[in-house]
């Protein structure tokens, strides 16, 4: 079974959106939207980038200084 997202509206009163994996791990939380359909595009986009995203290494300067 694929992840899903869940539409919420935050404590402020914003629309967010997490990504959950199959078995219920939270995986992601989007930024605060104004609106819903602002957080459904922001859905659309993340399903549209994530597949074929790159990764980006920013840990190996962090341990190169001891951090």
């Amino acid at each position: 079974m694929a992840g899903k997202f869940e539409l919420f509206m935050d404590a402020e009163s914003k629309f967010r959106f997490r990504l959950r994996a199959a078995d219920g791990t939270e995986m992601a939380v989007s930024t605060a939207f104004g609106d819903k359909s602002a957080a459904v595009s922001g859905i659309a986009a993340v399903r549209e980038c994530a597949g074929m995203g790159l990764i980006t290494d920013l840990c190996s300067e962090a341990a190169a200084q001891g951090r």
